[in-house]
């Protein structure tokens, strides 16, 4: 019986020691795969910090001006009379592929586009202020086979 129990012992501890090992292992393994994750998250952010500076570099105002003097001869600063009212402009239909969308959902355009207002420029200021009105839509009714909003209160066991 004694030989028996010493054998089961040793069995025991060889089964310890081989799972130990293993993990020992495993745990060597996923660090170094977070030791190469890291390497490459580095190396990304390098290289998006790369591109960052391109961008910059290529939007430069003193970079923008002689190509767009270059490119774009007829274009010219925006002049104040050239602001005119919403209701000046001609009406266009309301038959689009936006407005069919909205129409199935129960909501609609605005029967006038917004207004673009100017205001006449004084000594003072250099540019004139343009007042834009956006239109308001408020979804007031919820469209068919919309799931339930989530409610904020905790749920009772």
């Amino acid at each position: 019986m004694l030989r028996l129990l010493n054998i089961v012992a040793v069995l025991a501890l060889i089964g310890s020691a081989v799972y130990a090992y293993t993990i020992k292992y495993q745990t060597a393994y996923r660090a170094e795969q977070i030791a190469k994750t890291k390497i490459e998250i580095k190396s990304e952010q390098d290289a998006i910090a790369v591109l960052r500076a391109e961008w910059a570099y290529m939007t430069r105002p003193e970079r923008l001006q002689p190509l767009a003097d270059k490119y774009l001869p007829d274009l010219k600063p925006l002049q104040v009379t050239q602001l005119v009212p919403a209701q000046s402009l001609p009406q266009k239909t309301r038959g689009d592929s936006i407005g069919a969308k909205l129409s199935e959902v129960g909501l609609s355009l605005p029967a006038t586009p917004p207004a673009i207002v100017a205001t006449p420029t004084t000594p003072k200021a250099e540019a004139p202020k343009v007042k834009t009105a956006t239109p308001k839509v408020a979804a007031t009714t919820k469209p068919q086979g919309a799931p339930p909003s989530p409610s904020r209160e905790p749920k009772k066991p």
